[in-house]
């Protein structure tokens, strides 16, 4: 088995994601945070986004492999320690836009089988021996960031051509979402809130044919044209994984790093930051 990864910071002040790589347990995974509304500051002038995903990393990090305990439980876990730190902080529990929130995807490796847990828009696919990828987790972001996606697209349409403007538009229906985390209407994340133990979703595929295992925060999703006049020969999670499995998970990322550079208004590839955060791993067998 081998493992590759990367974690690149995008045009933020922090990079806020995370990789987690504990051998040990054979845990591996990405963390996305995401900054608080309410602006807040670490010691050392961290964002809560950058605060969350260096919490939940070291949380995983620590494991022994003594323990035994199930993805489920550790995550809940890992959740609760998140809200502890966030109390400590003072943040105000009962005002979601104060808390600090991060998507995961993480699984652990056994002999016959890989166990996952996952929240918000990380997401986890599989590789297998023919060839056939198979999309394993669900964007739970996707149906909210679609709608304000559309808005972008339609300012665009209009002839909006700088990012300033366009996000202009979009920025209210963006902070609206907050108010959504962990309801059924809404998307999962972790959060620190007990309602965050409804919302991640756990499971477990076995190792027959297993080729590979890709782990990503969305930095890292397959960029899509505007407008796309090209007929869809695949799906773009797929296009993403087929892309890494060729040409290795820092070259993929080095082109994406290009092309964004290349569009810096968002315009030909919509986007709401000219450069995300990225963090992936990629599992070979």
């Amino acid at each position: 088995m081998a493992v590759h990864h990367i974690s690149i910071q995008g045009t933020g002040e922090w990079n806020e994601d995370a990789v987690v790589l504990n051998e040990k347990q054979q845990l591996y995974g990405v963390i996305d945070g995401a900054t608080s509304l309410v602006p807040f500051r670490g010691t050392n002038n961290e964002t809560g986004g950058r605060l969350a995903s260096q919490l939940l990393q070291r949380y995983f990090e620590q494991l022994t492999s003594e323990d035994c305990r199930d993805l489920e439980t550790l995550t809940n876990e890992a959740n609760f320690q998140l809200g502890e730190e966030m109390r400590v902080s003072g943040i105000r529990m009962d005002d979601k836009r104060e808390l600090w929130t991060a998507a995961i995807a993480i699984v652990r490796i056994t002999d016959h089988h890989i166990e996952y847990a996952q929240a918000g828009d990380c997401m986890l696919m599989a590789l297998y021996r023919d060839g056939s990828v198979r999309t394993i987790t669900r964007d739970h972001v996707s149906h909210i960031g679609d709608v304000s996606m559309t808005t972008w697209k339609q300012g665009i349409d209009s002839g909006i051509r700088t990012k300033s403007a366009l996000w202009e538009k979009v920025q209210p229906q963006l902070l609206r979402n907050k108010d959504k985390m962990n309801t059924d209407d809404g998307y999962s994340v972790l959060n620190g809130l007990p309602d965050a133990e409804k919302y991640i979703e756990y499971g477990k595929i076995n190792r027959i044919q297993l080729a590979g295992l890709l782990l990503v925060t969305d930095g890292l999703f397959y960029p899509e044209e505007w407008p796309n006049t090209a007929p869809e020969m695949e799906k773009l999670d797929e296009r993403l994984l087929r892309c890494i499995a060729s040409d290795g998970l820092e070259n993929y990322a080095e082109w994406l790093l290009a092309l964004e550079k290349g569009d810096p208004e968002c315009i030909r590839y919509p986007r709401f930051k000219i450069s995300d955060d990225k963090s992936g791993v990629w599992i070979t067998f």
